[in-house]
């Protein structure tokens, strides 16, 4: 029977390619044991009947068959890519290559025969209404909520620097505070105990990541990450995925401004500039944008699948984290100007449908809006009018913001976009008292940036960097950088890292023990290179916080 209907569900599908209609599904096989099918798009315009006949008939199909057992025996055979019959529509993204999963016509099952179509028609042929205004979110969203509060302690009277603690339901995070990246829920080198003793308080960890491994249905059988990480009284924060769009398209930020943003171009079909198509392995593309979604291609098995801001929502709702982050679309910093206005506004609309799946079950987290923009200025007053408008947590009293989007080529553009930006930051607008939230700039804590950063009001910076340099022998130190790979350190004996430091390592071993286990690669060697290098990140934040509430920055 199950079967009989996914087949009627295809004849139907296929009797609309005629016409100027999409209608996509994706099949999902999130676990052993259960089968998600999700409408992605429907779209109607001469065929609304036929179109509205099969979307029942596919809805009718999981209501009833959801809970039976032959459910496992489809989840089986369904294939991870989407699957959809279209004709060219204003969904499409320019030149993409797009997955269509047929049926068996020798034994009825679903086989994952995944046909290329090329769809020509241009990306910018397209228009979408602008996101929702603010009228449209209930009147209840934006009442204070007591589980998630920004205290500010203290203003420096010299620059725009601040103290203050933002209040979750796992512990306190003192600002201005460095936040440690743990990408697959895990610190590269260290345990989570040993970042709790050097005082790593708030802890990020990457949605994308954690959807291919171990997937959501592991971190909430565990009861979420908090228990699966054994972290149960310290915060946590989750991404989107958005920004791994970016990495899968572009690389790392820095080989992207290296390459002018050509770095994963294939075959010359894209423009310079142009967004929403990138070339994989074998002429397969990485991810493609769809005002729906990113369709990624996983880096683990080269599976297809699609990640909605509905879906990114739902997948941090189970992983619990204390913040959570709305699906946005990351550009590059190489991007020709009418690119960027889409892209800004896409990312409104995404945050926006992000926010109200938020609202369905806000599960005492706290939803950050992200502003974006550029290094363009009229985009990012209009990124931030609009997005302080709408009832990102929680209330016009407490919700945060983060600063995403392309932040510059270099310090100096970062600062100047932050020296412009953030006095906007402490404006009452439409009855928002903006000063009075947390400001959270994404992806930047290499220790200059934070310096400057924090003297102009932000009050907390993700990064992998101080775990980065220490994988790779560099470890910091009130004296400055140590590349503990120079034979100058061979002999330093009885000398820490940093005579200052507290931590582990520099109470109990020396340069020259640490240059010994870094030439010898031992695996230890990170472990103890870590441990000092967040200690170091955590008391430079600390010091900071004292220096503002003596008013000396």
């Amino acid at each position: 029977m199950m079967r009989l209907l996914i087949h009627i569900y295809l004849a139907l599908a296929i009797t609309t390619t005629t016409t100027t209609t999409t209608t996509t599904m994706a099949f999902s096989s999130l676990s052993s044991n259960k089968l998600m099918i999700r409408q992605i798009s429907y779209r109607s315009f001469d065929n609304g009947h036929n179109n509205k006949l099969i979307l029942d008939t596919c809805n009718n199909f999981y209501r009833r068959t959801k809970n039976t057992h032959h459910v496992n025996n489809i989840a089986a055979d369904a294939p991870t890519c989407l699957f959809s019959t279209t004709t060219p529509s204003i969904e499409s993204a320019s030149n993409a290559t797009q997955e269509v999963a047929t049926p068996s016509s020798s034994d009825g099952t679903i086989t994952n025969n995944c046909n290329k179509k090329k769809n020509k028609k241009n990306q910018n042929t397209t228009t979408y209404p602008p996101p929702p205004d603010a009228s449209t979110f209930p009147s209840w969203s934006y009442s204070p909520r007591p589980f998630f509060h920004f205290e500010l302690l203290h203003q420096s009277t010299k620059s725009a620097a601040r103290v203050g603690r933002i209040h979750t339901p796992h512990g306190t995070i003192d600002t201005p505070g460095y936040v440690a990246v743990a990408t697959n829920a895990a610190l590269k080198g260290v345990d989570i105990r040993d970042a709790d003793t050097v005082g790593q308080q708030l802890i990020f960890c990457n949605t994308y990541h954690l959807l291919l491994q171990p997937g959501t249905d592991v971190v909430e059988g565990a009861g979420g990450l908090h228990n699966f990480m054994n972290r149960k009284n310290g915060p946590l924060i989750t991404d989107s995925g958005g920004f791994q769009v970016f990495s899968l398209a572009y690389g790392s930020v820095h080989e992207e401004l290296s390459t002018g943003g050509e770095l994963k171009r294939r075959g010359g079909g894209e423009k310079k500039g142009s967004l929403h198509v990138t070339g994989g392995k074998g002429g397969k593309p990485s991810v493609q944008v769809t005002e729906e979604g990113a369709i990624f291609r996983s880096y683990r098995d080269g599976k297809s699948f699609l990640l909605t801001p509905e879906s990114t929502v739902q997948a941090q709702k189970s992983f619990g984290a204390d913040i959570i982050i709305p699906l946005d679309e990351l550009p590059p910093y190489h991007i020709d100007r009418n690119v960027l206005v889409n892209s800004v506004e896409r990312t409104h609309r995404w945050e926006a449908r992000s926010l109200q799946e938020h609202l369905k079950d806000v599960k005492d987290q706290a939803m950050y809006c992200v502003i974006h923009g550029g290094l363009d200025r009229e985009l990012r007053q209009k990124s931030l009018d609009y997005l302080t408008s709408l009832p990102f947590d929680v209330s016009k009293k407490n919700f945060g913001y983060a600063i995403g989007g392309s932040l510059g080529k270099n310090s100096k553009e970062l600062m100047e976009l932050l020296e412009w930006m953030m006095p906007m930051l402490n404006e009452e607008k439409n009855g928002v008292n903006r000063r009075n939230k947390p400001r959270h700039l994404l992806g930047i804590a290499d220790e200059p940036s934070i310096l400057g950063a924090v003297k102009l009001g932000v009050d907390t910076m993700d990064s992998c960097y101080p775990t980065r340099l220490s994988r790779h022998g560099t470890l910091l130190s009130r004296e400055g950088k140590i590349h503990i790979k120079s034979g100058k350190y061979s002999r330093q004996y009885g000398i820490p890292i940093d005579p200052e430091c507290s931590c582990s390592t520099c109470q109990q071993y020396d340069r020259s023990y640490l240059w010994h286990l870094f030439k010898a690669k031992e695996p230890v060697f990170m472990t103890l290179a870590t441990i000092h290098n967040l200690q170091y990140m955590n008391d430079l934040m600390a010091e900071q916080r004292q220096l503002i509430l003596e008013n000396k920055i």
